[in-house]
Formats: C-alpha cells, sequence, structure tokens
C-alpha cells in the first residue's frame, strides 16, 4: 500500500480532500516527503498528507514529544498549550491536549486565544516540563506551525530538539497514536484549562518594565491584524490615547482585510495607516497573528514613515539606555548576526556587552535561561531585524506585547519633546553614522523551489570570497562560526563596515538577502546595496 493510499484510509473527510485533487504537482508536493519537525518545530500549508499540517501530523509531533518527556525526565510531566487564530489551531491544540494525556502527561490549555510570550511566560508559571505553541507566526493564511518549549520557556534549540526529532520520527501508524477523551481528561484533571488569570499575572510582569509614564498628547492607531493581541495590547496601553482599527479587531483564520498579516510588509498596516490619517494620530503599530513581533509607522511632516525592524530595534536600545535606571555593570544585549549593527554600537557605548546569535529567537532565549544560571550579565535586551524584541526576562521569546508598550512610551517621551520617533532616529544616525538595512527575499515554492533553493546557497558557498571585491571575510556558519552551532548561513563582512548575508528560510519556501550597508547618507548608501544585490543575482543559478 503507497503512502497515497494508506491516507485515503485514514477519515472520510482527508479521503475526500485527497481524492479530489486532480493536479499532480500538487499532490506530489504533498507525499514526496513528511513535514519535518525541526529546530523549530513543524510549520506547513494545512491540508492531508505527510507534508502538510494536519490533524495527523501535529499527533505525530506530540507522541514524539510525549515519548521525549517520559523517556528522559523522571516525576510528573506536564505541558502548557496555547494557539492563535489561524484556522484549525483551536482542533490541533486540543489535539495535542489529547495526545498528552493519553500518556499520562497533564495539560495547562488555553482554550481562548493567547499570544506566543504568554506561553513562553506560561510555562515557567505553570512549572511545566514543557511548551507547545499553534501559530505559523505572521506567515499566510494557508499556513500553520507547531512550537515547542523547554522548561525555561525557551524553544527547543538544536541539542534538545535533535532528541525530540528522533522520537517524533519513531512514531509511526499516524491514525493509530492513542487520544484521552477530551471529556473525561478535563474531569480528571489531566488537562486544566487556563486563562485569565494566566494572562493578568504576564500583563503584571509587564507593566513593571515601564520607563515612561508621564501623560502624553500622543495618539496611537492599533491593529492586532485579526491575531491574539487585541485583548493584551489594549489591556497593557489601557490610559493611553488608543484608536483600534474595528475592520481587524476581531479573530480571522482568512486575515480577509491582509493579503499577508505580516507587518513587516507595508500593505498589512494600509487599512491602520489610512484611519491614523483621518484621525490625525502620531504613531500606528501592528502586531502579527500570534503577537509576538511589532510594526511602526510614524507621522512626518511628509507623511507616514514605517520603520525597519532594524530601527525599531535601535530606538528601543537607545531609550531603554536613555531611561532604565540602575543598569546593572553586567548588562548585555544580544541580536542575531542578520541584525543590524547600529544597535551594537548603541549598546557598546553604553558599556553593555554585546552578543551575537543566529537566527531564530530561541538562541536569545537560551542566553537568558543560561544567565538566569550562571549569572555572568545581566540580560537587558535582545532583537531581531524581524520586528521581533524582548526586554526583562518573563518571557523567553519575542514580545509584542511588551515592544508595543514601550513603542507607545517612547512616542510620548519624544512627543512631550516636540520630537517624533523619526526624529529620533535621525538623532541616533548622526551620533552613530547612517545604516541602511534591507531583506530581500526570492520565493521558491515546492520540491523544484527547494532544489532551487539548495542549488543556490551551493553556488553562493563556491563563489565564497571572491563574489565580491571588497569582503575582508567570507563566514560560512554551516562550518559552527565562534563556537555557534551549524547553521546554512553565509555572511560576507566589508571593508567599511557593511555587511551581506545569504541564508534559506526556515520556514518558509524562500531564500533570504539581507543588507547591512553604512554610508555619508541613504542616497550612497542604497547605491552601495544595490551594487552588492546585483553581484548576488549575477551568481543566481540560471533555471
Amino acid at each position: 500500500m503507497t503512502g497515497f493510499e494508506k491516507w485515503l484510509t485514514f477519515d472520510e473527510d482527508t479521503k475526500a480532500e485527497l481524492e479530489a485533487i486532480t493536479d499532480k504537482t500538487e499532490l506530489d508536493d504533498r507525499f514526496y516527503k513528511e513535514l519535518e519537525f525541526g529546530t523549530g518545530g513543524l510549520r506547513g500549508i494545512m491540508g492531508a498528507g505527510p507534508n502538510r499540517m494536519n490533524k495527523y501530523t501535529v499527533a505525530k509531533a506530540t507522541k514524539g514529544l510525549a515519548d521525549y518527556l517520559n523517556s528522559e525526565f523522571s516525576g510528573e510531566k506536564s505541558v502548557a498549550i496555547a494557539y492563535d487564530s489561524r484556522n484549525n489551531s483551536s482542533d490541533f491544540a486540543l489535539t495535542a491536549a489529547r495526545v498528552l494525556a493519553a500518556q499520562g502527561i497533564k495539560v495547562f490549555l488555553f482554550l481562548t486565544l493567547m499570544p506566543t510570550p504568554v506561553l513562553s511566560f506560561a510555562v515557567r508559571y505553570h512549572r511545566c516540563t514543557a511548551g507547545i505553541v499553534i501559530t505559523a507566526s505572521h506567515n499566510p493564511k494557508e499556513y500553520n506551525g507547531y512550537k515547542v518549549y523547554d522548561a525555561g520557556g525557551c524553544q527547543l534549540v538544536p541539542e534538545y530538539a535533535d532528541k525530540v526529532i528522533g522520537y517524533v520520527n519513531a512514531v509511526n501508524e499516524l491514525d493509530k497514536i492513542p487520544m484521552a477523551d477530551e471529556v473525561e481528561a478535563m474531569k480528571s484533571g489531566m488537562i486544566k484549562v487556563i486563562g485569565k488569570e494566566t494572562l493578568d499575572a504576564f500583563l503584571n510582569e509587564i507593566r513593571k518594565l515601564s520607563l515612561y509614564g508621564e501623560e502624553s498628547e500622543l495618539k496611537i492607531v492599533y491593529t492586532p491584524l485579526h491575531g491574539t493581541g487585541n485583548i493584551p495590547v489594549r489591556k497593557i496601553l489601557e490610559g493611553k490615547n488608543l484608536s483600534v482599527v474595528r475592520e481587524q479587531r476581531e479573530p480571522d483564520g482568512n486575515f480577509s482585510t491582509v493579503r499577508s498579516p505580516n507587518p513587516e510588509e507595508k500593505d498589512a498596516l494600509n487599512i491602520a495607516l489610512k484611519q491614523a490619517e483621518r484621525e490625525n494620530a502620531d504613531i500606528v503599530i501592528g502586531t502579527d497573528p500570534d503577537c509576538d513581533r511589532v510594526g511602526v509607522g510614524v507621522r512626518t511632516d511628509k507623511g507616514f514613515v514605517l520603520l525597519t525592524g532594524n530601527q525599531t530595534g535601535a530606538l528601543l536600545m537607545d531609550f531603554i539606555f536613555k531611561m532604565k535606571k540602575d543598569i546593572p555593570a553586567n548588562a548585555a544585549v544580544v541580536k542575531t548576526i542578520v541584525t543590524s549593527e547600529i544597535g551594537a554600537a548603541i549598546a557598546k557605548k553604553h558599556g553593555a556587552a554585546v552578543y551575537q546569535t543566529l537566527t531564530g529567537f530561541k538562541y536569545i532565549g537560551e542566553k537568558i535561561c543560561e544567565w538566569e544560571k550562571d549569572g555572568k550579565q545581566s540580560f537587558l535586551f535582545g532583537y531581531e531585524e524581524s520586528y521581533g524584541y524582548l526586554t526583562g526576562d518573563n518571557s523567553r521569546d519575542k514580545d509584542a506585547v511588551s515592544a508595543s508598550m514601550l513603542i507607545a512610551e517612547m512616542g510620548a517621551y519624544y512627543k512631550n519633546n516636540g520630537k517624533t520617533l523619526v526624529d529620533a532616529l535621525n538623532g541616533i544616525y548622526a551620533e552613530y553614522g547612517y545604516y541602511y538595512d534591507c531583506l530581500e527575499t526570492i520565493v521558491l515554492k515546492g520540491r523544484e523551489g527547494a532544489e532551487k533553493i539548495k542549488a543556490s546557497m551551493e553556488a553562493f558557498r563556491k563563489c565564497g570570497k571572491e563574489l565580491f571585491d571588497d569582503v575582508d571575510a567570507f563566514e560560512d556558519y554551516s562550518d559552527g562560526i565562534n563556537g555557534l552551532p551549524k547553521e546554512n548561513v553565509l555572511r560576507y563582512c566589508f571593508s567599511d563596515g557593511s555587511w551581506a548575508a545569504v541564508r534559506p528560510s526556515g520556514t518558509e519556501p524562500k531564500l533570504k538577502l539581507y543588507f547591512s550597508v553604512r554610508g555619508e547618507n541613504e542616497e550612497s548608501a542604497k547605491q552601495r546595496q544595490k551594487l552588492i544585490r546585483d553581484k548576488f543575482f549575477e551568481c543566481l543559478p540560471e533555471d
């Protein structure tokens, strides 16, 4: 019996969905491989088949996690589970809870939408052995995902993810994985419903991170982009002059008002920006479906300007050093290797240590957990260029709730001083030099796309340092540079302090090109970036 024939026997809905597919390429894509449980868990397009997100692939991942916990840990085990507003998220969360309960593992289950950082907090708050969040973050509506957290509330890093992957891969017979009865599991206490009390505890901790409480006439427009941020962000901004985008306030797994619910993309904030224009608001804040990323728009004399993740990160870094009292002597900030150096320059000027990690907030979370144990450094701030920020250690993942609070406070501070956030950013450039940072993505879907991405990375690796004329260093992170885990990332460091990097996305069928160019001004930096970009495209293999 082939894999396709086996899946036809699972249930009638699965059978009907698969039999209705007439496109052979689509069918091949669903069955040519299994959806891989990687260091970030699962993420993929929803649908029937082994290379899709569905109740069977979720059950397999959860059975593997349960086997890992029961084999590697003694005593009572428990797992916190949360989910976002995506289609099927609540069903996938309940599937995971039932599988865990059937394996004798207690579950703390949110039955209402909850941001990813709240799940990270809940793991430690309820003293769980692990955590699961059902989300595909900022991906398009067709996607969903499954992320696993350790007892410290940190996403699994490779050392532990590799162990879990081994247990997941050993799970067979997807249609025969034991599941506890939902009602009986709740009656017996194997599944315990959590919600408001945990969220309130999280928000109370976030409020302690406040840096500026002066009253201000700053006007804010906020959009949760149909996701989990609506309640927690509005609560944390209570008392501010806040207007919420009504059309995007309620959960909607189809994200019907946007092309993609990604605050990194300009058009995701279009409705909020139009509302801000009508209401004469000063800033726009938008959070993604699981409320771990945040985008910012700023009113200027020439209209609204959208900040990049690097720019917001630099502003937050500078604001923290301006406003925070009693910064410890061993304060440290953490950034990823594809994040601009301007934040690092700010931190170093103020005497803080700067650590660099691979892409993925799990590595920043790992540093927080490490320092919590050895006391070597005091974590102050962590961020990545893809609109993710974290201050404090209540969460061990990027947190758009606390970031939204600080962005609002930052806007209020500068408003009270007659400035916008763009004015503040220009002040940073005047002090530290101009940085032009941007990201370009090449979408390559399906089996052919995966092969093209692989061939492209091989081509860049073969060109090496010779791809550019003025490269001081060519860094191939697949060799495990600077004690970091091995990763398929290439980075080119230029003599003037600029750099460029390329890597395959770990969550989408994309090749990502990163550029961080130093220049005298925006125009010269953009010209230099274009020259670097063109060299990359010359090296790409032809179709």
